[in-house]
C-alpha cells in the first residue's frame, strides 16, 4: 500500500489532513472515503488495517481527519454532525477534482451514520458500508452524560469522551437531534452493506437491524461476530477489509483485465501508461515495471530484477534438487543476488572503455552439513542451467509479427 499525505479545505476554509492510500501494483480502478468514529481520527488501526485491504483490490481509500480532530483545523467545539456531513461532500469533491469522482463510502460508528446522511448528496457514490453505526444519531448523546447537567445550564461543557477531553456545545446536541437519518436510509437508492458485531456494548446490535429494515434492496449483512466496537484485534479488521472488497465486485466497476494470449513460452505488453508491462509466463500472470524516478509507476520488478531473480531462483532449486538426490541435511537454501555494470579493470574507469554486467550471488545454506558438502553445493550453484545460459553464447531471434 501506498500512502500519500494530503490537505483539502473544508467549508469554513480549514484545512483537513488526509491520507490517500493506493494500490501498490495497478492504478485504483475505483476510490472510496473513509469516516471515521465519534471523536476518533483517521489513523485508527483498525481504519488502516480496512483501506490496506481494499487496495490490494485495487480501490483506493482517502481516509481523513474531520475538522476539529486529529491533524486537521478547526475547533472541534464549533462542529456537529451536519459540519461532519459537510466535510464529505468537500472529500468528495476534492477527490473528482484532483484524481476520480469516489464510488463507495465506508463509516465507522457515528461515521456510519454521516455516510448514510450524505450518499444521496454525492451522485457518484454507487455503495455505502457502516460498521457498527447508530440508527439514530443521537445516540451518541449518551457519552455526554458526565457533562449534560453544565451543558443545559451553560450552553458549553467540558467533557470527557474515551479518556479523552472535549469541548461540547449544546448546538452539538441539538443538531444531532434533529438529524432524520432514517428518511435517507429509506431513500438511499444504493448497495449497502451493513456490518455490526452482537458484542457490540458501545453501539447495540439493534441498531443494524433498523438500519438494515429501513433500507431497500440491495442490502445485506455481515455479522461480525466476537468483535468490539473499535474492532481492536488486527484480524477482525483485516476480515472487514477483505469482505467490503469481495461484496464491493457486485456493484462497482472492477474492469477484468484482458489476458494475454501467446502460443510462446512467455509474452509481455507494454501500453501507453509508462512502463508498466503486463508478463504473463505459463499459467502466471504479474507485472514489471520501472522505478518511478525514470518514469515507471513501480509496480513490479525491473527487467533486470527478473533477470537476477531467474538466476537466483533456478540456483536455489539445483541445490535442493542435488541435495535431495544426495539424501543431505540441507533444510533451506537463501539466494541474495545483486546486478551491476561494472568497470572491466582500472583503467577503463579513467577511460572510455565499456563495462560488463556483474551479478554478486551469496548463497546462505542452512541444515547439518559438513564443509566437503558445503563446497561440493557451492560448485553445482554455477551448474544450475540459467548460469549456463548467461554464460554462454546466446541468439535472439526478432521478428515483427504478421
Amino acid at each position: 500500500m501506498k500512502s500519500l499525505k494530503i490537505n483539502f479545505k473544508n467549508q469554513q476554509g480549514d484545512s483537513l489532513t488526509a491520507r490517500m492510500e493506493l494500490p501498490l501494483d495497478q492504478h485504483p480502478h475505483n476510490f472510496a472515503i473513509f469516516a471515521h468514529c465519534f471523536t476518533c481520527n483517521k489513523n485508527l488501526q483498525a481504519v488502516r488495517n480496512i483501506s490496506r485491504s481494499l487496495t490490494q483490490v485495487g480501490i483506493a481509500v482517502l481516509r481523513f481527519d474531520f475538522t476539529g480532530l486529529g491533524e486537521s483545523d478547526g475547533d472541534f467545539a464549533d462542529t456537529n454532525f451536519s459540519s461532519n456531513i459537510q466535510d464529505l461532500i468537500e472529500a468528495a469533491s476534492f477527490l473528482k477534482k484532483n484524481y476520480r469522482a469516489p464510488t463507495m463510502l465506508i463509516g465507522h460508528s457515528l461515521g456510519g451514520a454521516a455516510v448514510l446522511a450524505v450518499a444521496s448528496k454525492i451522485e457518484t457514490i454507487k455503495a455505502v458500508i457502516t460498521i457498527g453505526a447508530p440508527y439514530d444519531p443521537s445516540h451518541v448523546v449518551h457519552l455526554l452524560s458526565n457533562g449534560m447537567d453544565e451543558l443545559n445550564e451553560k450552553g458549553v461543557a467540558k467533557v470527557s469522551i474515551g479518556g479523552r477531553p472535549f469541548t461540547i456545545k449544546k448546538q452539538f446536541v441539538e443538531d444531532l437531534e434533529e438529524a432524520e437519518v432514517h428518511h435517507h436510509i429509506q431513500n438511499l437508492n444504493r448497495a449497502l452493506l451493513v456490518m455490526h458485531s452482537p458484542q457490540d456494548t458501545i453501539v447495540g446490535i439493534e441498531n443494524a437491524t433498523k438500519i438494515y429494515k429501513a433500507a431497500q434492496h440491495p442490502r445485506s449483512f455481515i455479522s461480525l461476530d466476537g468483535t468490539d466496537h473499535l474492532l481492536s484485534k488486527t484480524a477482525d479488521s483485516v476480515y472487514v477489509g477483505e469482505v467490503i472488497g469481495t461484496w464491493a465486485k457486485r456493484y462497482l466497476e472492477m474492469p477484468e483485465p484482458e489476458l494475454l494470449k501467446s502460443d510462446k513460452q512467455v509474452v509481455v505488453r507494454t501500453g501507453d501508461e509508462g512502463f508498466t508491462t503486463e508478463v504473463k509466463a505459463g499459467n502466471h500472470q504479474f507485472l514489471a515495471d520501472e522505478p518511478t524516478d525514470v518514469g515507471g509507476n513501480d509496480f513490479g520488478p525491473t527487467p533486470y530484477d527478473f533477470l537476477a531473480t531467474a538466476l537466483g531462483t533456478c540456483t536455489s532449486m539445483t541445490l535442493r534438487m542435488y541435495a535431495d538426490h544426495k539424501k543431505w541435511d540441507l533444510q533451506e537454501v537463501t539466494v541474495h543476488l545483486q546486478h551491476d555494470k561494472i568497470h572491466i579493470n582500472d583503467e577503463d574507469m579513467e577511460g572510455n572503455g565499456g563495462k560488463i554486467d556483474y551479478i554478486d550471488r551469496v548463497i546462505e545454506l542452512e541444515g547439518n552439513l559438513d564443509e566437503t558438502q558445503r563446497k561440493r553445493l557451492l560448485e553445482i550453484a554455477d551448474r544450475c542451467p540459467v548460469h549456463k545460459t548467461l554464460n554462454s553464447p546466446v541468439k535472439i531471434n526478432t521478428r515483427l509479427a504478421e
